[in-house]
């Protein structure tokens, strides 16, 4: 199998120069790709280096550092075939021992995403200067995808010799290929990028990238409004409506493939019990809280999976029925309803807690009395992801969005039962093994259509299993300046102004 594409970078009528303003909620924690596991830190590092390959905004696989590529009939071994006279911001040739040296790194290490890659790669292997195979320990469909990861995105191997041994030092002295480069970060406040004069890809139009902190959503809104910033994403839906009718602004609605769940401690009364679990699901009018609470900004989930996410199957999942919701709770031993606690956070997500106090309101209705107690998210994280003895939540509010765009990065760390926290994120201790072993085929299957139809069973089981409430898939609103054009929205919920010009 051979896969190839040329791209073009260049376009047609684009100007060059200028000061790009991009508002975040909130400051990258690292630039170290392998490090990182939250957005604004991938949103940065995106800008400042390539990996082999990448996703587009349909997350079709595209070539970056890799012109082509091709892998066996079985799919243990893949041949990247590298690009010629790229340079790290430092210097550095990039070659395919720049790659081995990387993935190396990565591989054992014991940063943050250095778990991602490990079960799969077996050996990276440099054929020559141009030309690394990478030996897989048995067939995985979803190699490229995981491939397309941020945690993939290269890094200089001369900075990996200079700073390595501190992944905090190397976190913060990010050299990569990409199209701008480093110049300062003030922390909590801002992180300046300048052009590459030489990238492969011919020189970024802008000349600067500032990301600006600014944790208040309105105010992030008015300073785009004043002209004093280009670009935010996650605007609060509350505004949509007068955000549309400025002239001056591009409203963008883009789907994601973040799903927000109610999860559950299945080993925990009553939730042992399916048929609780299944009266929470017909219990909450999902389409009101789209409706309502989310302004239209997210769709009904019936799945674990967003609908772009490649591998989505629809299940039909529950229908709003409150009276089946009291049957069942009835057959479950509960006439006069229960009381359980009901944790979430607060601004971590769009409209995270105002949807947990209208879930509280609906669940009211079934007899189902819940304590809502929102969190603040470093404290919330630990509370949901500590050891099995000292779990004592109940339900909780979450939200999962894969990185990797496909199936696999949703069900094996969220349902699979050897993937229990701490160092697993089933926090719902969920276990079947039917489900164990279809993940496991799921992940070896390198046909398409097959590896597909394994996990329409596996959403099925898991979604018939009640193993969580399924609520929403959310949408992105991201707003930018008219001047602006070029701006990228990824599903994994990443924007990109890399490729991005002033009119």
């Amino acid at each position: 199998m051979v896969v190839f594409f040329v791209v073009t970078l260049v376009a047609f009528g684009a100007n060059y120069g200028g000061s790009f303003v991009f508002l975040m909620g909130s400051d990258a924690v690292t630039l170290l790709p392998a490090n990182m596991n939250d957005n604004p830190s991938e949103t940065v590092t995106r800008h400042i280096f390539d990996g082999l390959v990448a996703f587009n905004e349909q997350m079709e696989i595209v070539p970056a550092l890799a012109e082509k590529w091709e892998a066996n009939e079985n799919g243990t071994v893949y041949t990247f075939f590298l690009r010629h006279g790229v340079k790290f911001h430092d210097g550095t040739v990039f070659n395919a021992h720049a790659v081995k040296t990387y993935y190396d790194f990565m591989l054992g290490g014991t940063m943050r995403r250095s778990s991602l890659l490990r079960p799969y790669i077996k050996e990276v292997e440099v054929i020559n200067d141009s030309v690394v195979r990478f030996h897989l320990n048995f067939p995985f469909g979803s190699f490229l995808n995981y491939l397309c990861h941020g945690a993939s995105l290269i890094v200089s191997p001369k900075s990996i010799e200079q700073y390595g041994h501190d992944v905090g030092d190397l976190g913060r002295h990010p050299v990569g290929t990409g199209p701008f480069s480093l110049v300062s970060w003030k922390p909590a406040q801002s992180i300046v990028l300048k052009a590459n004069e030489e990238y492969w890809g011919g020189r970024p139009y802008l000349d600067k990238i500032e990301f600006r902190i600014i944790p208040e959503d309105i105010t992030r809104v008015v300073q785009v409004q004043s002209g004093d910033a280009h670009l935010t994403p996650n605007a609060p839906p509350v505004m949509l409506r007068r955000l549309e009718a400025d002239k001056s602004l591009k409203v963008r609605i883009e789907p994601s493939l973040r799903v927000i769940y109610l999860g559950f401690d299945n080993r925990k009364e009553p939730f042992t019990d399916i048929r609780v679990r299944q009266a929470i699901n017909y219990a909450i009018d999902k389409d009101r809280l789209v409706r309502v609470i989310l302004r239209g900004m997210a769709q009904p989930a019936d799945s674990p999976l967003a609908p772009l996410t490649m591998g989505y199957s629809s299940t039909g999942g529950y229908p709003y029925n409150p009276e089946k919701a009291k049957q069942l709770l009835k057959d479950a031993g509960y006439p006069n309803g229960l009381s359980f606690e009901f944790v979430t956070p607060r601004g971590r997500y769009l409209q995270d807690y105002e949807t947990a106090i209208a879930v509280q309101a609906m669940l009211a209705e079934v007899s189902i009395d819940v304590d809502v107690q929102p969190m603040e998210w470093g404290s919330y994280i630990s509370y949901i992801f500590t050891d099995p003895d000292k779990a004592s939540y109940e339900m909780y509010l979450l939200g999962w969005a894969p990185s990797t765009g496909e199936a696999d990065w949703v069900l094996r760390p969220l349902f699979s039962s050897s993937n229990l926290p701490p160092s697993g994120d089933n926090a719902s201790y969920y276990a079947n093994q039917k489900v164990d072993e279809l993940i496991q085929a799921g992940m070896r299957e390198v046909d398409d259509a097959e590896r597909n139809e394994i996990y329409r069973q596996a959403q099925q089981q898991i979604v018939d299993d009640a193993a969580w409430a399924f609520l929403y898939s959310l949408n992105q609103l991201v707003v930018h300046s008219t001047e602006v054009e070029g701006v990228e929205v990824l599903p994994i919920e990443i924007v990109l102004v890399k490729n991005a010009w002033f009119k």
